[in-house]
């Protein structure tokens, strides 16, 4: 083992930046959490300023004599760029080296137009978007977001569903060298969890966060930090079989899976069948808000079987939070039957203190965990220090 894996010195610049980051608000704190002397607390800050790390803002509260210097991240050091790539859209958001979003950016793109077609828009969309809002300073990393599964170990999308032709795409490979930064890939309903999680506050340490649109996806939060699995797809219920759901044949070669029986393009295929004039989700959701009894009835019914799904992992996992995000969460009847099912197939113990809710931070999840991961790689204890030397 050479020292290079060794985790940062409590001590070291990076280790006091992350102090920072989690919510020390002035150089007493730092001292207080980290155990170190003010001496050397002085130093570590002086050279995180001098860096452009950290800036000094303003006077904090007192506890019984001179005023504190507040310290934060300075925003001034760069901004990150969060991408949610959707089945028929993309979210881009620009957000600065403090965790402020500063613009956001939806367009159409769709997936099946295959890597090369949808990459290179990316491209353009990210140097458009830093040029009208953030022309003077640095782009520090970007993180993408699929729908399908990211292999943790090597970073390349896996037999994705409803990705036609993406299979094994290298996406940071392709993006980095054009973008001049590191780029990070990640499931999309991953960063949606981490997203909620820092939208929410980080009130809970244990959240599980399952995202309804075109397809369905579900990431899990534990003890704070996103939990991959050993490969990285910790949290894919897409291809878990539903109990009496109807045969329908599913992309993996079996049938009866949660996505082919209750995502948002099923419903939408068994309403366009019955006749119904929908186009999309969208139009779904429309529907039920007009109690329109079969699209009610479909999307109730879609929530329960999603529910009976989640209900193994809550007994399982006994998180503080489940959180229904997606198109389909707009949708008041699918939650109430994620809802209902969970509290019907859980343990009273188990859900005796569960928050069943839908997202609070709306469409903006994805982006906003995308930025977080960024942010956290770039500002990593290890990288800091590495960048000081």
């Amino acid at each position: 083992m050479t020292t290079d894996t060794f985790p940062p010195s409590p001590s070291s610049p990076g280790s006091v930046l992350a102090l920072v980051r989690a919510g020390a608000a002035s150089r007493a704190d730092v001292a207080r959490l980290a155990a170190l002397s003010p001496t050397t607390v002085a130093a570590r800050v002086e050279s995180l300023v001098r860096a452009g790390y950290l800036r000094e803002a303003g006077d904090g509260p007192s506890r019984g004599g001179r005023r504190p210097r507040r310290l934060e991240v300075s925003p001034a050091l760069g901004v990150v760029v969060g991408v949610d790539l959707g089945v028929q859209h993309a979210t881009f958001g620009l957000v600065d080296a403090a965790g402020t979003l500063l613009a956001r950016r939806d367009v159409a793109a769709a997936v099946s137009d295959g890597p090369d077609a949808v990459l290179d828009a990316v491209v353009r969309e990210v140097e458009a978007l830093r040029a009208e809002h953030a022309p003077d300073v640095p782009l520090l990393a970007a993180c993408v977001g699929v729908p399908g599964p990211v292999d943790a170990r090597t970073g390349r999308v896996v037999s994705p569903a409803r990705m036609p032709g993406w299979n094994g795409t290298d996406v940071a490979g392709v993006l980095s060298p054009r973008l001049g930064v590191p780029v990070l890939v990640e499931n999309d309903a991953n960063l949606m969890a981490l997203g909620e999680h820092a939208g929410s506050g980080f009130d809970v340490e244990h959240l599980v966060f399952v995202k309804v649109g075109s397809g369905i996806g579900c990431g899990v939060v534990a003890s704070g930090a996103l939990h991959r699995g050993a490969q990285g797809f910790a949290g894919d219920i897409s291809h878990a079989s539903v109990p009496d759901a109807p045969p329908v044949p599913c992309s993996c070669g079996r049938a009866g899976c949660l996505d082919a029986v209750a995502s948002g393009a099923a419903l939408v295929r068994q309403l366009q069948e019955a006749g119904a004039g929908v186009t999309g989700i969208d139009d779904l959701v429309a529907l039920a808000r007009d109690a329109h009894p079969e699209a009610t009835n479909l999307l109730r019914e879609a929530g329960a079987r999603t529910g009976a799904v989640l209900s193994t992992i809550i007994n399982f996992f006994n998180p503080d939070r489940l959180v229904v995000g997606g198109q389909l969460a707009e949708a008041d009847a699918f939650v109430a039957g994620v809802r209902s099912a969970v509290y019907a197939r859980c343990l009273p113990m188990v859900t005796d203190h569960l928050d069943v809710r839908s997202t609070r931070v709306g469409r903006e999840a994805g982006i906003r965990g995308a930025a977080r991961t960024a942010l956290d790689h770039v500002l990593a204890p290890a990288s800091v220090d590495a960048a000081l030397r």
